[in-house]
């Protein structure tokens, strides 16, 4: 049996406020008894109530929605918490009051309408009393699902992102290696090579949505080496990761999209071809990470042109927002003919479990 102590105690200081709420609304309409007496008999009762159901709940298999018993032993438990808690408190309380001469000064009552008032005050704050702490318990489980069911949505949105990437990159480089095998046969090999390399990185990463930076640096190195066969020299790269950031967990496929732009957009439409780097370094207490080429580059402001030449930077934009929870941010720096620069700022970082 494992019992929540936090919750527990913030249960018992609700019950007390609840019992003395009663006990006011007994001297406010009883102006000419002595205070003290319900303040006992309402904290005794309501007390001795609460502990047998409260804690009694969790000696029976209980539902996982509400962490209250099944079927009628719910309805038993509070019924006989109730019987068994008036039986005590009404004891208890009424050794003190008489221990401590807090009856003194209280007129006459009627002893027949004091018990049926006393037990109708404590079936009527049970059953309330019950009520609350069980849809207070619904209501949490349904939160706790809700806040699970957020992530996993994140998780399956991650999923999807990187479904809609993998088949992008896959299609370009099998036309590509189709053409290569008919015109020279070992770079083909070679291209083959590091693309079967990549896949299995890439099915291995699949499973999981996050994974250490080196890994992502060692799909970007085998990736690049994947453009260099169809390029040759008119592709220049350079990575540059710190041993520090090795460890560092980002989800699957964050910059890869980013280097297939830089090639397609900005370093392919150029008869030179040109540079890429790809860095990471701290950035106070986070991570930077940069995608830097000399390309084409182009006015971030103009309307984005069809043919899904910034889809990877949507989605990079759409992964960051969604696996750090709005915390992380992705900037852009381009003009034409100067290259363009992608900076992600990533939250300080934790390492890869």
């Amino acid at each position: 049996m494992k019992i929540d102590t936090i919750s527990k105690l913030q249960h018992l200081l609700q019950v007390m406020a609840f019992c003395l709420g009663v006990a006011t609304l007994q001297v406010i309409f009883m102006p000419e008894r002595p205070w003290a007496p319900p303040v006992a008999y309402s904290l005794a009762i309501g007390l001795f109530t609460w502990a047998i159901i409260d804690l009694g709940r969790h000696l029976f298999p209980s539902a996982a929605e509400t962490g209250w018993p099944s079927g009628l032993a719910g309805p038993l438990l509070v019924a006989g918490g109730i019987a068994v808690g008036y039986l005590l408190g009404n004891a208890l309380a009424d050794l003190g009051c008489r221990t401590f001469g807090w009856y003194a000064g209280a007129p006459p009552v009627d002893r027949a309408v004091e018990l049926r008032n006393s037990i109708l005050i404590t079936v009527l704050a049970g059953i309330v009393g019950s009520y609350y702490f069980y849809t207070a318990s619904k209501s949490a489980y349904l939160e706790r699902k809700m806040v699970e069911a957020g992530r996993q949505a994140s998780e399956a949105r991650l999923k999807l992102l990187e479904t809609q990437l993998e088949p992008h990159m896959l299609f370009n480089t099998l036309a590509n290696l189709r053409a290569l095998i008919g015109i020279d046969p070992p770079r083909a090999q070679v291209m083959l090579d590091h693309m079967n390399r990549y896949l299995r990185a890439t099915l291995s990463g699949s499973r999981a949505t996050a994974h250490p930076l080196s890994a992502e640096f060692a799909r970007l190195e085998d990736y690049l080496a994947l453009m260099a066969i169809r390029m040759g020299p008119r592709l220049g790269s350079t990575l540059e990761l710190p041993d520090a950031l090795r460890d560092v967990p980002v989800p699957p496929l964050l910059l890869q999209p980013l280097v297939e732009n830089a090639i397609r957009h900005g370093l392919e439409p150029q008869v030179d071809g040109g540079h890429i780097t790809v860095r990471a370094m701290l950035d106070g207490a986070g991570v930077l990470l940069e995608v830097a080429d000399t390309g084409a580059g182009f006015d971030p402001a103009a309307p984005a042109p069809t043919g899904g030449s910034r889809f990877g930077l949507a989605q990079v934009r759409e992964r960051v927002a969604t696996a750090y929870d709005g915390r992380g941010r992705v900037d852009l720096q381009s003009a034409p003919g100067q290259g363009t620069v992608i900076r992600i700022h990533l939250p300080a970082p934790n390492p890869a479990g």
